[in-house]
């Protein structure tokens, strides 16, 4: 059975210590993430790993080679004291015509808009993303468009995603809007949280 939700392109594990996550997860599977690069003017960074097929595991957290930024980090980063996957990201075929339709539904996806990191070897990717709308969970995943940037997946260690679930306090009012977007996602009843299982090296190794 095909572990990956409809239409995922990366899943986002944020950590308030970027070099110590990447080498827990290469101690835990015997797989080192890949440099992706730094997001300049935010403030951080991040490293990649593959989740089979063109999905893949983004970890973020501080970059130590910026400045603090003058507002706070994307994705939670100096909310945290310990990593955590706090949101996931889909790649529809036509990102204005899945906006559109999902407003049809009652959701707002929010406000789309341009986005870029420099890669280790100097190159500048761009793409553009919804800002995700009103949901704090992270639970509703964010749009996200490459253009005509190669996709980051290409090229990238390898743990194949074994399994994907989430928890919510109300599952029922989750579905509809994952729906509206096209996607779905195992969910059941509790606190906020996520459960991601992959193949390693080592075994089959679980992040939430």
């Amino acid at each position: 059975m095909n572990a990956h939700p409809a239409l995922l392109d990366h899943l986002v594990l944020a950590t308030p210590d970027l070099a110590a996550t990447v080498a827990d997860f290469a101690r835990r599977t015997g797989v080192t993430p890949a440099p992706g690069g730094a997001h300049p003017g935010l403030g951080t960074r991040n490293h990649l790993v593959s989740l089979g097929g063109t999905a893949y595991l983004e970890i973020i957290g501080p970059d130590p080679e910026q400045s603090a930024p003058d507002r706070p980090r994307p994705l939670w980063v100096d909310e945290l004291t310990a990593p955590r996957i706090v949101t996931w990201a889909i790649r529809p075929p036509d990102l204005e015509a899945a906006v559109a339709a999902a407003r049809a539904l009652g959701h707002d996806p929010g406000p789309v808009r341009p986005m870029s990191r420099r890669r280790p070897d100097g190159t500048l990717l761009r793409w553009r993303l919804t800002e995700g709308g009103s949901d704090p969970s992270g639970l509703v995943p964010f749009l996200i468009d490459w253009g005509d940037t190669p996709h980051p997946s290409a090229d990238l260690p390898v743990t194949p995603l074994l399994a994907l679930t989430a928890s919510a306090p109300d599952p029922s009012a989750v579905r509809p809007v994952l729906s509206a977007l096209g996607t779905a996602l195992p969910l059941t009843a509790g606190p906020v949280g996520w459960s991601c299982t992959v193949d390693s090296p080592r075994g089959p190794v679980s992040f939430g």
